[in-house]
């Protein structure tokens, strides 16, 4: 099984937290478009023998894109890869391109499944005007819950995102953020602590005093809550920000976390292919004009054993499938054995790790602190 996610860099305005590739000046969506499909083409040859069961379009935000836009480069993953049954094509889409006076709401969502996208994913963020604004999100809590009564008529496959740890987020906001979430009966929800992150305009507020950071002691009681009640509602936690209920875990996400192949196209996507990592450049006029002259943009990385062995645990560790010390001795070597258990020891008396059988895992109170923990396990100095 493998991947393809489809990096869409464009956006309507700049949210006060985000860090990824994006520009708001939509002037080259045409030809990013034609860039991407035909980026698809020139890098066919890297997946001919692997079946594609997921296609995601992220971003950006991938909604600002027509549905003619997305259909026909789904189109081009047709033309030039094998595609296994049914897989799974999620958008990422923001409820403001969803539900706005612009849009025809009761069409766009026909519209969406015409061209092959069979799962959404909404980025709702909160419930909340305070929080939106605070975030500089496109839309308002209206179109929030709008879309979300709009999507559920057409799709049944549906996440959306929440965050919590919100500068002035009271415990009580948070658990209405989650009941009216809840409320819709939508199958998974992806929810993150909001993070302040280098160079984006949240960064300068805290800098400047503007905003008061939210402490990691409030974060992880937001966390607590959020697991209480998401295994309240039925749903599993296969990875600490993903929840869904029994048949809806994401397949583009859990292929991330089990460290199966995929391909990132567009600029800035990123790609593994198991022995290799590989990078597209971030910046929209240069990956055109590499595209246009037949050009991969690409930076490309050879991954050592003890690369492997960091991203196996960093990514066992945060999910239900957790780290196989069995699958350490064999695949990595007696000497990562010894190593893990021994940098496991004092987490697993702090009761932060257990073992199920031979797999090592977070607990409950562990999980919020699972990254951390995680990089305390990497290997650094074997080859």
């Amino acid at each position: 099984m493998a991947g393809i996610y489809i990096h869409i860099p464009f956006c309507k305005q700049a949210c006060h937290y985000c860090d990824f590739h994006f520009s708001t000046s939509m002037g080259k969506k045409e030809a990013m478009v034609a860039a991407l499909q035909k980026e698809l083409k020139l890098r066919k040859e890297e997946f001919k023998d692997e079946e594609v069961e997921t296609i995601y379009f992220g971003g950006g935000t991938p909604s600002v894109l027509s549905s003619e836009e997305i259909k026909g480069v789904i189109q081009s993953v047709y033309e030039n890869y094998q595609i296994g049954n049914s897989p799974e094509i999620t958008l990422e889409a923001n409820p403001d391109d969803l539900v706005s006076v612009q849009v025809q709401s009761k069409t766009i969502f026909k519209a969406y499944l015409k061209a092959g996208i069979n799962r959404l994913s909404i980025g709702i963020q909160s419930f909340f005007e305070e929080d939106l604004k605070l975030m500089n999100r496109a839309h308002n809590a209206q179109e929030a819950e709008e879309c979300i009564r709009q999507a559920t008529k057409h799709f049944d496959n549906i996440s959306i995102d929440l965050i919590y740890g919100i500068p002035e987020m009271t415990n009580e906001r948070w658990l209405q953020n989650i009941d009216k979430a809840l409320s819709f009966g939508i199958p998974h929800i992806s929810s993150y602590a909001l993070t302040v992150e280098p160079k984006t305009a949240l960064a300068s507020f805290v800098q400047k005093g503007i905003v008061k950071p939210v402490s990691d002691e409030v974060a992880q009681e937001h966390f607590n809550i959020l697991l209480d009640k998401m295994e309240a509602a039925g749903f599993e936690s296969y990875e600490i920000s993903n929840f869904a209920k029994p048949g809806y875990f994401s397949k583009n996400n859990t292929a991330y976390w089990q460290q199966k192949k995929y391909m990132g196209v567009g600029p800035s996507a990123h790609s593994y292919d198991g022995e290799q990592r590989a990078w597209n450049i971030n910046n929209n006029p240069k990956y055109i004009k590499c595209i246009e002259k037949n050009e991969l943009p690409i930076e490309r990385e050879k991954l050592s054993v003890t690369d492997k062995y960091n991203e196996y645990v960093m990514t066992g560790l945060r999910t239900v499938w957790g780290v196989s010390l069995n699958r350490i001795k064999n695949e990595f070597g007696e000497k990562y054995h010894e190593y893990i258990l021994q940098q496991a020891d004092k987490y697993l008396e702090e009761q932060l790790l257990y073992f199920n059988d031979d797999v090592l895992m977070a607990t409950k109170k562990g999980r919020f602190l699972a990254d951390g923990i995680a990089a305390d396990l990497f290997m650094l100095n074997l080859g």
